[in-house]
């Protein structure tokens, strides 16, 4: 067994100089196999890789509306500053064109090339107005206005002013008018100022307000004479009590059960009896004389009844006549009544 093991080394040994001049590739070493065609490949992936890189490009150029067909729109301005190549212009908030680019004409002005696409051309009109807006905050935008749908649509390659309209022009006036208002509100406010003293006068007028005239006083001008005004104005208040309980008092005579008008009233209902009685006698007198007048022989007989009546009649006029009397001396409003006998 000893020189087995000996015999097995030395085979060992004389083996290894044999692969002495060898060497290995990192794939062997790694235990890796090449892979065929790997140039190609990776060829093949850089160019998907760009196609899908292009073809994004396309999508979002499509997207965008790069490949839609547009008509020129050319709007010329006194000032170009804002617009930039690219910027949308919009009509109801959205965007219907975008501008080209921006050139400077012969005269001086601005032209800006706007291109509008077809499908959204129809929202412009010869009547259309078109505006440059420089806003305090944001950026330059152009808007388009169509005020009546039913005038002709605008034709292609129009050239249309736009009306500029900028709001930090505005702001140096607006800033010297704000400085005015300050400056006049100082002064208003100033100790020494017509409002000061306004103020003074009005908190003065209050004060008296509060004192024993009141408003009274002050519009009288002193509180003598406001005292001399309510004195007035009780004594006034006292006279109209007085005249009140007067015309109390004479309602009671008047027209109270045992007033004036009770007893006028009945005194005329008598008037009407005695007026009618009246009446009775003078048709009988009428009777008479018609009898009279038909039978003249019996003379004495009508004298003796007519006498009779006379003296009746005049019984009736001196009852009627102390009815009046004392009619009159009731009736406290009639000073010269008159009665029309018949």
């Amino acid at each position: 067994m000893t020189d087995a093991r000996p015999d097995n080394q030395a085979g060992t040994r004389s083996d290894a100089p044999l692969d002495a001049g060898r060497h290995d590739t990192p794939e062997e070493l790694l235990g890796l196999k090449p892979v065929a065609h790997l140039r190609a490949k990776a060829t093949a992936l850089l160019l998907f890789t760009l196609g899908l890189i292009l073809a994004a490009v396309l999508y979002l150029l499509y997207a965008r509306g790069v490949f839609e067909p547009t008509d020129l729109l050319v709007l010329t301005a006194d000032d170009s500053q804002g617009v930039t190549a690219g910027m949308d212009m919009t009509f109801s908030g959205f965007p219907i064109g975008r501008v080209r680019r921006i050139e400077l004409a012969e005269d001086g002005s601005v032209r800006i090339l706007v291109d509008v696409t077809r499908k959204d051309a129809h929202w412009l009109r010869e009547s259309s107005v078109f505006t440059l807006v420089k806003g305090i905050v944001g950026g330059t935008t152009i808007k388009a206005y169509s005020g009546i749908m039913s005038d002709p649509p605008l034709p292609p390659n129009s050239v249309r002013p736009v009306l500029s309209g900028d709001a930090t022009a505005e702001l140096p006036q607006i800033l010297n008018l704000a400085k005015e208002v300050l400056a006049n509100v100082a002064q208003l406010t100033a100790q020494d100022s017509a409002l000061g003293g306004s103020l003074a006068e009005v908190r003065k007028l209050a004060e008296r307000m509060q004192g024993q005239g009141g408003m009274l006083g002050v519009a009288l001008g002193s509180d003598e004479e406001a005292r001399r005004v309510l004195a007035l104005v009780e004594r006034a208040n006292t006279v109209l009590t007085r005249m009140d309980r007067m015309v109390a008092r004479a309602d009671s005579q008047v027209f109270d059960a045992n007033g004036v008008m009770p007893q006028v009233r009945a005194t005329v209902e008598q008037l009407n009896g005695l007026l009618a009685d009246t009446r009775k006698t003078l048709s009988k007198v009428d009777a008479v004389l018609a009898e009279a007048q038909a039978v003249g022989a019996n003379a004495r007989e009508a004298t003796a009844d007519l006498g009779a009546l006379r003296a009746e009649v005049e019984s009736n006029l001196m009852r009627l006549e102390s009815v009046l009397n004392d009619l009159q001396r009731k009736w406290p409003f009639a000073h010269k009544p008159e009665l029309k006998l018949p």
